[in-house]
């Protein structure tokens, strides 16, 4: 089996659970963070979004640098609301599955490396960028939204298990 062939049904049921989280995120607590060290919650959900696009990057490209020499710092995205964010979200994930799907084992098995002003802060495989820096950093920071939703006494979706608001398991 390809190897795009085998990170597929983990990238898709991981988008699956992520889009049922950004879809609970509140435009009137958009400006909401837990602490002052936290991120907004609006700008928490749209890193979450943006961040599929880095499978994108990875597969099409050899590096990514963060902050290029002679050249701005990439600018994250900005949302403003749910409609924005779900469709800033769904064009990613589309994009980054059609890019995981048309991937080649060689391609997946070449090396990618992350930049800051031009030096490196990591290089590694491609496939463990996209297990690690992309379908891991989702699940990560959408568990962080997850704490958040809870903070505000909002519904936590079910994602690997049932929660406290829903008693099923993934649905």
């Amino acid at each position: 089996m390809p190897l795009s062939q085998a990170l597929l049904p983990e990238f898709d049921r991981e988008m699956e659970l992520t889009r049922k989280t950004l879809e609970r995120v509140p435009e009137a607590q958009w400006d909401w963070a837990p602490h002052a060290k936290s991120m907004k919650m609006g700008a928490l959900a749209t890193h979450i979004a943006a961040l599929a696009s880095w499978a994108v990057a990875t597969i099409g490209q050899d590096q990514l640098d963060l902050a290029p020499p002679g050249a701005p710092p990439q600018k994250p995205p900005v949302t403003h609301n749910g409609a924005e964010l779900l469709a800033l979200f769904d064009k990613n994930a589309a994009a980054a599955r059609d890019s995981i799907a048309g991937a080649s084992d060689e391609q997946l098995m070449r090396n990618w490396s992350l930049l800051m002003g031009g030096k490196a802060l990591m290089t590694m495989p491609r496939t463990a960028v996209l297990r690690g820096f992309v379908i891991s950093h989702i699940i990560h920071h959408r568990a962080q939204l997850g704490v958040y939703l809870r903070l505000l006494d909002l519904p936590v979706p079910s994602v690997y298990g049932p929660s406290a608001d829903e008693g099923r398991i993934g649905g």
